[in-house]
């Protein structure tokens, strides 16, 4: 099962107001939520994947274990952070784009 804590789900509406805001391309309300509920359908899909990749930037380890890199396109990669229970309970931390991550 997948938990979506409270800081990642800021994070999305984070997003959301970003994409909304953002002067470079103009995207309408579907489309942004589209978008958003896409990065939510992979955090979803987190329990059910063969392997999980250790987190590896340094800003990334602050919200847990585990890293899964989501390529929206050419230029930009949301990375879910999260960690994992005993029973294989997946919980997301934190969604942070490539702009953000400290290589």
């Amino acid at each position: 099962m997948v938990f979506i804590n409270r800081q990642a789900k800021v994070d999305l509406d984070y997003i959301v107001a970003g994409l909304l805001e953002w002067d470079k391309i103009e995207l309408t309300v579907p489309e942004v939520m589209q978008y958003v509920d896409d990065i939510a359908d992979v955090c979803y899909e987190l329990d059910s994947l063969a392997y999980h990749h250790y987190a590896k930037y340094e800003n990334h380890l602050k919200y847990g274990a585990y890293s899964y890199p989501y390529k929206r396109n050419k230029n930009t990669t949301w990375y879910i952070i999260y960690n994992i229970d005993s029973r294989n309970n997946v919980y997301v931390n934190k969604i942070i784009s490539n702009y953000q991550t400290i290589l």
